[in-house]
């Protein structure tokens, strides 16, 4: 029988307002972001069945954000609404050194997520699950829930996969890394940055942070490396995958975007590293606007990407044709 959601994803959304260069003269954009949110609208645009599991508030943003969702065709039924907590905000600043956060998260609905109230129909009825480090740190209610997800995917069946996002500002870094390292050790896939998984594992070299994960029991580990592509490792192989260079101008959500796009393929039943290839192909696309969602590619854009330089597109799927990926194969 056919599963009904190729990736369901577990976190918190938030309203975003983006200043684009220029300062205060260029004004405030509001958009919407949350890491797991932005890779579940990518995966979505590229063609995956999905759904999205969260709480947001009884407000004007909560509804925009589910409206948001739905447009994007990513299955509402396990959003619930919280009529005692508010939607959270954050804001991005740009400058020479990057991009900049700023956040009114504090209590926000998406905190108050917890193992009761999951919705257990949901998360048993996916191929694949997500679910990040950020959505562990926001309280100690959802980082039980997330645990409490992975346990209920795992038992029907489901693929886990993981971004070690780390968040300073949420947590203490040593909590951080027992959540992390406990995490890794029940995940399919791990997804982390090198810049986070420095602090995380004391080296930002992609081998070492591969093997790092692949100790704790991963098969499969990606280590995005920003506009220098990314690294790609399986138990008895690895790949390293180089940056496609394009006009960027703002990074924010670019690393969510490959963790949509990447899962969206291996959902359509690529072997790990033509999914890595695509999503590099995407989140570089993901780079080219202001804001974390608007500038998401579809699948258009991103074969178009790949054919301008020179690389395999992948062919599309009818879901009566996707098999069960293996998690060991091919680095050619």
């Amino acid at each position: 029988m056919k599963t009904p959601f190729d990736l369901v994803a577990l976190g918190e959304a938030m309203v975003e307002f983006n200043r684009a260069r220029g300062g205060a003269a260029r004004g405030w954009l509001q958009g919407f972001g949350g890491d797991t949110s932005n890779a579940v609208i990518a995966a979505s645009r590229l063609g995956a069945r999905c759904a999205y599991v969260t709480r947001v508030g009884d407000d004007v943003f909560g509804r925009e954000l589910v409206s948001l969702w739905s447009a994007e065709g990513v299955d509402t039924s396990a959003v619930a609404i919280d009529a005692a907590a508010p939607t959270g905000v954050y804001f991005v600043t740009h400058d020479d050194a990057g991009h900049h956060f700023a956040y009114l998260r504090s209590g926000s609905a998406a905190s108050r997520l917890a193992p009761a109230g999951l919705p257990e129909r949901c998360l048993t009825n996916t191929r694949l699950l997500h679910v990040s480090a950020i959505s562990q740190a926001i309280s100690a209610t959802a980082c039980d829930a997330c645990f409490a997800a992975i346990d209920l995917a795992h038992r029907a069946g489901a693929r886990v996969a993981y971004d070690t996002n780390l968040r300073p500002a949420l947590w203490p870094l040593a909590r951080a890394r027992a959540i992390v390292v406990e995490t890794l050790r029940r995940c399919d896939f791990a997804l982390p940055g090198a810049d986070d998984a420095r602090h995380l594992f004391g080296s930002d070299d992609p081998r070492r942070i591969a093997d790092e994960c692949h100790a704790l029991g991963v098969a499969v580990v990606v280590v995005k490396l920003g506009r220098d592509g990314c690294y790609v490792s399986q138990h008895d192989c690895a790949d390293r995958i180089a940056g496609i260079p394009v006009d960027a101008v703002d990074a924010t959500g670019a690393g969510d975007c490959f963790d949509g796009a990447f899962l969206a393929r291996i959902a359509a039943g690529d072997a790990a590293p033509d999914a890595a290839r695509y999503a590099n192909a995407a989140a570089a696309l993901a780079t080219t606007g202001y804001g974390a969602v608007a500038p998401l590619p579809r699948s258009n854009a991103v074969a178009a990407l790949l054919r301008s330089q020179g690389l395999a597109v992948p062919k599309t799927r009818s879901q009566s044709d996707v098999v069960t990926p293996k998690l060991h194969g091919s680095c050619a």
